[in-house]
């Protein structure tokens, strides 16, 4: 028997950040996790499944649309055809108080009770599905306790949506602990709200088969399903179904040795070419370049972020074509020298260090600067309010940070262009 464990589909999830790039793929990262969605239910014809779980997420919160359970309705249909049933657990983005707008859903479609946990019992396979949905976003208490008990004779699988002990990045929703699931006497646990896949093997197999399609930064490499397969025994094996469209990953290049910028692009387009070389699948990247280190070629990246993106834009296009998307150049650089020589000049250069280094404790300088940036800080973006993390301090009225983190790549970059 083979079932495919699937969570955190997060259907039509909403794009954010994008605007800001004009070169961003937008269609493709639209439609993403609708295609990874349909290479998951291909694989399911393909592999001529018995059952598939869906473990709580499918859709993102409410519809703008119908068309959302349109399509999923659609994706439906093609596993009734080849009498693939799923067994649907709604977590927090798809509880019953998020769901503005309801279709009615294809028979083959089993849907776990918010109000208690409900067992399905497949007699011809001896399995028993036991799982309760979400019917609050906010729901806190642990409701793995109120899981009944293993059917003698059936393989037990209980269906979770759960932050799980030791998820401090996810919010703690239904939490419970790694030990109370082994406890219960299930044979294997079908988990979903961790974005990353994790498998825990003891007496019972505990999985979160991770999210099915990276959506930003902090979802990067290969995202799907897990395949398993089973016999009398019990589980005998899990295979990863990877089936997303595109992959993100966070690229850091060190560029302590540079000393300009033109070594600067040189390093990142050294790093570009050994990353698709390495890269395991031919999927399209979306990049994130942070470039790091204690360098001389600070003073030269000052300010030049703009600049080096294009530089690296350029880069991408012609190692990759259009294989590979730059995100974002981050510069996260620091100055070689700590200040020393430039105070050893005594010129105006040296001067204009010690008027920053006294900045710093300013009270009427802070302020007024504050009242400066607080018109560009407000008019900014909305997708930049969260991207720029100077924003949060400018309004809190906190800038000596900022002067303390500018001070050092503006005199490099004046002294650099003497």
């Amino acid at each position: 028997m083979k079932f495919i464990h699937a969570a955190d589909i997060h259907l039509d999830s909403p794009l954010t950040g994008l605007s800001a790039y004009a070169d961003a793929p937008i269609a493709m990262l639209r439609t993403a996790t609708r295609d990874a969605f349909t290479n998951l239910v291909t694989e399911a014809i393909e592999q001529q499944v018995d059952f598939m779980i869906i473990a709580g997420d499918l859709y993102d919160g409410t519809w703008k649309d119908h068309n959302t359970g349109i399509y999923f309705c659609s994706q439906m249909g093609r596993l009734k055809k080849v009498g693939i049933p799923v067994y649907l657990l709604f977590g927090n983005h798809d509880a019953e108080s998020e769901m503005t707008k309801k279709l009615q859903l294809p028979d083959n479609v089993y849907t776990f009770d918010t109000r208690k946990p409900n067992t399905f019992r497949l007699e011809s396979l001896k399995v028993a599905l036991h799982g309760r949905s979400f019917k609050d976003r906010e729901t806190t208490e642990n409701l793995a306790t109120g899981y009944p008990a293993p059917i003698p004779g059936m393989l037990n699988i209980g269906v979770l949506h759960t932050a799980l002990e030791g998820n401090s990045a996810h919010a703690n929703y239904a939490p419970c602990s790694l030990s109370e699931l082994h406890a219960k006497g299930y044979d294997y646990w079908a988990l979903g709200h961790v974005h990353d896949y994790q498998i825990w093997q003891g007496a019972s197999t505990v999985v979160f088969p991770g999210n099915l399609q990276g959506r930003h930064i902090r979802e990067t490499g290969p995202r799907g399903a897990v395949l398993v397969t089973t016999d009398e025994s019990g589980i005998q094996n899990i295979e990863r179904l990877l089936v997303d469209v595109l992959r993100w990953h966070s690229l850091e290049v060190n560029v302590t040795e540079c000393n300009v910028l033109a070594d600067v692009v040189h390093s990142i387009g050294k790093a570009l070419d050994a990353l698709v070389e390495s890269a395991a699948s031919s999927l399209p990247l979306a990049i994130r370049v942070s470039v790091i280190g204690k360098t001389s070629a600070h003073g030269d990246l000052f300010g030049l972020e703009l600049q080096l993106r294009a530089e690296v834009l350029n880069l991408a296009a012609t190692i990759g074509g259009e294989r590979l998307w730059i995100e974002k150049v981050k510069v996260e650089t620091s100055a070689l020298d700590d200040g020393a020589a430039v105070r050893a000049r005594a010129d105006a250069l040296s001067d204009l260090q010690e008027v920053l280094e006294a900045a710093e404790t300013d009270p009427v300088f802070l302020k007024s600067l504050q009242d400066e940036l607080l018109g560009l800080v407000n008019k900014a973006p909305l997708e930049l309010q969260a991207d720029v993390p100077y924003f949060k301090d400018i309004r809190a009225g906190d800038l000596a940070g900022l002067v303390r983190d500018v001070r050092p790549g503006l005199v490099s970059h004046l002294a650099n262009a003497e």
